[in-house]
C-alpha cells in the first residue's frame, strides 16, 4: 500500500453517468471535507435554481474544426466518467457542447481561445471535448470570466505522438462559483501540458486529472493561485499511471492573503501494478501572508510496483523567509518592495513556463494587481 492512510484507488473507484449513482455530499466525505458546501449554491445537491449562462466564444486556429453538437454525439463521455455528483450533474444537465479538433499530424500555427462569460444569477452546465488527433500538435487557453454559478467537464484526447499545452485561467467576478474537471487521456509517446492559473471567483474547485492509454506517455501540470480574504480556492488533481513507462510531474504554488482566505490543494497519485518504469513527482507549495488565512495540502501516493524510475511528492506551507526579506532590506530595498520581490519570484518561477507571452504578462500584471493590495 502507499503513503496515505486508506488506497487511493478505493477514493476514486466510483464513476458513472448516472446522477442517482451519487450520494448527496454531507461534508464529510474525503472528497468533500474540505469543501464549504453551503457556498455551492446548490451544485452539488439539486437544489441550484437554474437560469445562468455561460457564453463559449472559440477563436481557433485555422487547422482546428470547431463544432457545437448536441448530447447525443457519441464523442462526449468517451474519455471522461463522472467521478463525484457534480460531475455528473454538469454531465446529465448540459444542453450543447463545444468540440475541438486536432487533425492528424496539423501543427496548429497559433493557440486556439475558448472564452467563458458568465451571466445571469441561476445555475449553468457545460462540457468540452478536446480531439489531438495523432502526431497533431495544438495549444489550447481556456479563459473563465463574468459571473456564474457554472459546473463543466472538460476532456482532453490526446492522440498517439500528438503534443497539447493547456493553459486554463479562472479569472471570474468576485461572485462566481465554479466547479470543473479536466480529464486528459494519452495515448503511445503523447505529451500533455497543463497550465492553471486560479485567481477570482467566490468558490472555484478544480479537478484536473490524467490517465494513460499507452506506454511513453508524458504529462506536466503546474498551477499558480492567489487566494484573497473570504475566497476559497480548491485543486484536486489525479495522475492515474496504469501503463509501463509514462512520466508525470505536478508542481502548484500559491500565496495567500487577508481574512479566511482558503486554499487547498489535493495531489492524488497511483502507481498501479502494471505501471512499471513510472517516473513521477508532485509539488505543492504555499505562501501564507497574512493572519486568518489558511492553506490545506495533502498529496497521496499510492505504490503497487516495486519497479519504478522514481516516484516523490512533497509539500510546505509557510511564511516568507525572514532572510530572504533582510538580505534585499540589507542592500537598501524597502521592507513591502523587498517583499513584493519575493513573493513575485517564488510564483514567477512557474509563470515563466507559459509559452504564451499574451497569457504570461497577462498572469504576472493580475499577481502584481493582488500584491499592491
Amino acid at each position: 500500500m502507499g503513503l496515505n492512510e486508506k488506497p487511493l484507488s478505493t477514493l476514486h473507484e466510483k464513476a458513472s453517468y448516472d446522477l442517482a449513482d451519487f450520494d448527496v455530499p454531507a461534508g464529510r466525505e474525503e472528497a468533500w471535507r474540505f469543501t464549504p458546501l453551503a457556498r455551492l449554491k446548490g451544485l452539488h445537491d439539486g437544489k441550484a435554481v437554474p437560469g445562468g449562462h455561460v457564453r463559449v466564444d472559440v477563436d481557433a486556429a485555422p487547422e482546428v474544426t470547431v463544432e457545437t453538437v448536441g448530447r447525443d454525439d457519441p464523442r462526449l463521455g468517451q474519455v471522461y466518467v463522472p467521478a463525484d455528483r457534480v460531475s455528473a450533474q454538469a454531465y446529465t444537465a448540459f444542453e450543447k457542447a463545444t468540440v475541438l479538433t486536432v487533425p492528424r499530424e496539423a501543427v496548429a500555427s497559433r493557440p486556439t481561445v475558448v472564452t467563458l462569460t458568465g451571466a445571469g444569477d441561476g445555475a449553468a452546465y457545460g462540457h468540452l471535448l478536446v480531439q489531438v488527433e495523432p502526431m497533431a500538435e495544438a495549444v489550447v487557453v481556456l479563459d473563465h470570466k463574468g459571473s456564474a454559478v457554472y459546473a463543466d467537464n472538460v476532456e482532453f484526447a490526446v492522440g498517439d505522438g500528438a503534443t497539447l499545452r493547456v493553459v486554463s485561467l479562472q479569472d471570474w467576478d468576485d461572485d462566481a462559483v465554479h466547479v470543473s474537471h479536466h480529464h486528459a487521456r494519452l495515448g503511445k509517446d503523447a505529451t500533455f501540458r497543463s497550465f492553471a492559473v486560479t485567481l477570482g471567483g467566490d468558490l472555484v474547485r478544480l479537478s484536473p486529472s490524467v490517465s494513460y492509454d499507452a506506454p511513453g506517455g508524458d504529462a506536466d501540470l503546474l498551477g499558480v493561485y492567489f487566494v484573497d480574504a473570504g475566497q476559497h480556492l480548491e485543486h484536486r488533481l489525479l495522475v492515474d499511471h496504469s501503463q509501463p513507462n509514462c512520466k508525470s510531474n505536478v508542481d502548484y504554488r500559491g500565496a495567500l492573503q487577508g481574512q479566511d482566505a482558503h486554499a487547498v490543494w489535493i495531489g492524488d497519485v497511483i502507481i498501479r501494478v502494471e505501471a512499471e518504469g513510472t517516473d513521477t513527482y508532485e509539488l505543492n507549495r504555499n505562501l501564507i501572508l497574512t493572519d486568518g488565512a489558511r492553506a490545506d495540502s495533502v498529496p497521496n501516493l499510492e505504490i503497487l510496483t516495486g519497479e519504478v524510475a522514481g516516484a516523490g511528492h512533497a509539500s510546505a506551507s509557510g511564511r516568507l523567509d525572514d532572510e530572504h526579506l533582510f538580505y534585499l532590506q540589507a542592500r537598501g530595498i524597502p521592507y513591502d518592495e523587498a517583499r513584493r520581490l519575493v513573493i513575485r519570484g517564488f510564483l514567477g518561477q512557474l509563470v515563466e513556463k507559459i509559452q504564451i507571452e499574451e497569457i504570461r504578462e497577462r498572469v504576472m500584471a493580475a499577481l502584481e494587481a493582488e500584491l499592491s493590495r
